[in-house]
């Protein structure tokens, strides 16, 4: 049975949609999730997919948090992911310092738009058990929100939103690069077995490895984004600038995964067990190599 590739439909994608055009359905299917890791994270509790590419802080939250529907296995994009802070075209807000005690929306409970601002409140030294927010599921929702003045602001991807705020939906008043690499793999313990798993690792890595390829970069990735996605060829330029992928997507630097639990530990969002984390609890040894 094909495993199950739960994902979101942005431009980090593009090395997946790549090999899932080539394998035609025989070893995996796609799953599309618009609102993102924490609807990802959903999917995987409740069997609807056997494996998520998805956000590195929600992932590992959520296993620090007890979590035994999916552990990590496997990396996807080695670059800072950009969140930027989006307010509504005509509201008051026009810095990140606006936004103390006030309410921010989020996608889903455990989410990356959930945890960045916890990121981001720590940096404005504002208390992070008084943040509030409000789940509006999807970017659309996070957008009607920020306009119709029931949140400040939310934290989405730049280039995601950018299409948004060129056509005046909204306006970006400021931006929070995650303090890590922002995309891993994980996987169901049981539903994605190694047999399966390992095949689609070593070769979604191939494709990574392609067009992560200098010559790539150059002409066929543009091309491919602004064919999937719609982008300007100038947004595309840019972001590829500031992208970076794994040459093998079956490693894990242990490093990323202490580094985000210590943000995350700062921030308030996750609390460490008595003697500390185990960095073996939270990656699948028979897939994954820690590195």
């Amino acid at each position: 049975m094909p495993l199950r590739i739960g994902y979101v439909r942005e431009h980090f994608s593009s090395p997946l949609l790549q090999f899932a055009e080539a394998d035609g359905g025989k070893t995996f299917t796609l799953v599309e999730c618009p609102s993102g890791t924490g609807q990802l994270i959903g999917r995987l509790e409740k069997d609807e997919i056997d494996v998520a590419i998805a956000l590195t802080d929600p992932l590992i939250s959520g296993i620090a948090k007890g979590s035994k529907a999916y552990k990590l296995v496997g990396s996807y994009v080695t670059t800072p992911l950009n969140w930027a802070v989006i307010a509504g075209k005509d509201s008051q807000y026009n810095s990140i310092s606006d936004l103390k005690d006030t309410t921010i929306g989020i996608s889903r409970y455990g989410s990356g738009s959930q945890t960045m601002a916890y990121v981001m409140a720590l940096q404005q030294g504002w208390p992070t058990s008084e943040l509030q927010f409000k789940v509006n599921n999807d970017i659309r929702g996070l957008i009607d929100s920020v306009n119709d003045g029931t949140t400040s602001a939310f934290m989405w991807e730049w280039f995601t939103t950018k299409p948004f705020v060129d056509a005046g939906e909204c306006r970006f008043i400021g931006s929070v690069p995650t303090p890590w690499p922002s995309w891993l793999i994980a996987a169901h313990p049981t539903r994605a077995p190694a047999e399966a798993l390992k095949p689609f690792l070593e070769a979604l890595s191939g494709y990574v490895r392609a067009f992560d390829a200098p010559e790539q970069r150059a002409a066929a990735d543009v091309t491919f984004i602004k064919d999937k996605f719609g982008y300007p060829e100038a947004d595309i330029q840019a972001w590829l600038k500031t992208v970076g992928y794994p040459p093998n997507c079956a490693e894990i630097p242990r490093q990323v995964i202490l580094d985000t639990l210590d943000v995350l530990q700062k921030a308030g969002f996750v609390q460490s067990p008595e003697g500390g984390f185990d960095v073996a609890q939270f990656v699948d040894a028979n897939i994954a190599r820690i590195v």
